[in-house]
Parts: structure tokens; sequence; C-alpha cells
């Protein structure tokens, strides 16, 4: 097995591979890429038997065949070379050289026969969604995933259709974020109701992050395909039913300010400065005509900072938690946000103002 191939192509597939391949597991295997060489293109795969990502660029190959190496350390090796081409070749005994210039390197493999299979899909029926759309959906939301293992339907986003529009909805059981966006036509199929775990959508957010074209997507047998270009990700699905997130939203409206973005953000980030794993409180007071924030925390310090705002009633109060606050707002594009406060320690929602696309609720704090 030989072939030569672009530097930076070989980086840039190796280094998509890093965020799969398992860091700490009993299958050694899975600490590794299988790479594949033949027909004048080299594909990688990458696996943890849960996610999968096939992907294939353009080489010269000499000598068809496959191996698999360790990922993280090729990655390393290629980072540090200088010249343009890369060497790839098998030797004996399952070792393989990497040439870049003057330097040379020599790494272990495991054979290629060892390595999961990791299929594509291919008799799938696929849809299209835009990158852009995708992406959009995918940082509204992925904030809010929660990580406790005990609440397994929680640990993902929610996909769904819903009347000519995608759905996505996160929630740690403190907050809860649900993007929405127009399909413009295209439609969408058996996309009725998944759940997608935190580090495939962060695989599938990777896969979106550049360009506005399209990606397939497809659904089936418990997996969710994402093609795009010579890219395949498979992301087996979580197995479970997501709670009824519609109980959650306030029916009944609140006490609504509007406010400029950055303004409210760069004071949540002046209270955040003082808070600690222990103390993470952030009390919002309105009064007439401005917004008071205060935040205490015995072991560092108070902070305290005044917006102006227009408001005319009653004066109130709440608290927060005042990461949720700034993760619910920074991934809003627009310059103002609305924030819904509610009495008696009710859900308090933050939206982009002129549009039903988000909202990310948030339950107050007691301080």
């Amino acid at each position: 097995m030989e072939f030569n191939v672009e530097r930076g192509t070989f980086q840039e597939g190796v280094q998509k591979t890093l965020g799969i391949v398992e860091r700490k597991t009993t299958m050694p295997i899975l600490n590794n890429i299988l790479i594949r060489a033949g027909d004048n293109s080299v594909t990688i795969i990458a696996t943890d038997r849960e996610i999968g990502l096939v992907a294939r660029y353009d080489a010269n190959v000499t000598i068809p065949g496959e191996i698999t190496v360790a990922a993280r350390k090729l990655h390393e090796m290629i980072r540090e070379t200088q010249d343009d081409t890369i060497n790839f070749k098998k030797l004996e005994n399952n070792w393989v050289t990497i040439t870049c210039g003057k330097v040379v390197y020599r790494l272990p493999g495991l054979a290629a026969e060892e390595f999961p299979e990791v299929s594509d899909e291919a008799d799938m029926a696929f849809s299209r969604i835009r990158c852009d759309v995708l992406r959009e959906m995918i940082n509204k939301t992925f904030f809010a995933i929660s990580t406790d293992e005990m609440r397994v339907s929680l640990n993902g986003v929610y996909f769904r259709q819903d009347n000519g529009s995608v759905v996505m909805v996160a929630t740690d059981g403190h907050r809860l974020s649900i993007a929405k966006k127009p399909t413009e036509g295209e439609t969408l199929s058996d996309i009725d109701g998944i759940i997608i775990p935190r580090k495939g959508v962060g695989e599938i957010r990777k896969l979106v992050e550049d360009g506005s074209e399209h990606v397939e997507v497809g659904i089936g047998q418990g997996v969710c395909v994402v093609k795009k270009n010579d890219t395949v990700l498979r992301v087996s699905l979580i197995d479970a039913e997501y709670p009824d997130y519609h109980k959650v939203i306030p029916e009944q409206q609140g006490v609504e300010v509007s406010l400029n973005k950055d303004q409210i953000l760069h004071s949540l980030r002046r209270m955040s400065v003082i808070s600690s794993e222990r103390f993470s409180g952030v009390k919002i007071t309105l009064e007439a005509d401005k917004m008071i924030l205060t935040s205490t925390n015995p072991d560092i310090g108070e902070a305290r900072d005044e917006i102006d705002i227009s408001y005319s009633g009653k004066e109130f109060e709440m608290g927060y938690n005042v990461k949720y606050l700034i993760d619910a707002i920074d991934v809003i594009a627009d310059k103002e946000i609305s924030l819904e406060m509610r009495e008696a320690h009710g859900p308090s929602v933050i939206r982009e103002i002129g549009s039903e696309g988000y909202m990310c609720i948030i339950m107050p704090l007691r301080l």
C-alpha cells in the first residue's frame, strides 16, 4: 500500500476524525482510523461504534491497500511537517512510514480486518437541508443538552418536522431551548421525532460549519446519516421517548422588556467574573426605566451594574444562573432581544424580537 496526498487535505481529513475516535476504550482499534487507498483516492474511516465517519479524498495511489493507525499521533505528525505532499507507505508487520520532504515518521498500525465495519446506508432515503439552517439550529440548542447520564432521553437534541418547518429542542431540566426554521419547500422524509446524541450533534455541527450548500439527511433503523460531498457521517440515535416539552412553555404573558443584546451580555459577563461553581447566581431587578444586576459570592466579593431600559411597571426582581442567561442570549444574531419574567418563580423566556424561530425558557433561582 502506498499513496501520495496533498498535506493540507490529509491533515484536514485526519483532524475530522479526532472527535470520534475513543480516548479511553477497551478496544485499542477504536483509537485508530482505517485508511483505505484505491481508485486515485484515499478513504479515511473512524468509528466509536455509535458514530461513524467515512470521507474520501483525492490522492495519487501507487499501491492499493488498507491499514489502521493511531488517529491522534498521525495528526500530530502531519501537523508538524511543512512540505506540500505526504507519502504514506505500508511496510511489513503493519508498520507505516509517513514522509514529507526530509521528515520521515514510522508508526505501528493494526490490521484493517480488526476494524469495525461502518455502513454508508446507501439504500436509505435521503432529504436535503441547507447547511446554514442546520448550523444555526444546532448552535441555538447544543448548550442546553443534558450531560446527566441518568436521564438518557435528555442527552441529545430532539429533531422533528412541524408543518413545513424543522424543529430542534434541547433541555437539561433547568432550561429548554427551541429552534425552528422553515424548510422552504424542501421535503424531509421520516423525521418524525428523533433524538440525536450530544456527541453526534457535535460531529454534525463540524460537518456543516462551513459553506451554505445543502447536506443530505437520512433516517432509518435507529440511525441518522448525514452526507456532504464525499463525506458520510453515521450517528446512532437515542432509543427513548422525549418528554413533552410543550408543557413547559408558559401560556400566560409575563413582564417583558426589550434589551440591547451586547449591552446585557457585557453586563452579565461582568457579573460572571465573581461567580463560581457554588455561587453562580445573578439577581435582576426592574425599576422605573432601569434594570439593576447584582451578584454576590462570599468567597470572592460582590458586583453591581445598571442598564437603562424602557420599563414603567412595578418593581420586580428575580434570580438566575448567570451562565444560563449568557448561553441563551449569545446565540441570538439580532441586536435586540426580549426577556420575559414571571412572578412566583415562574419560568422566564428569552426570545428573538419579531421572530418565532427561537426561544429559551430558563427556570429562575431562589437567591
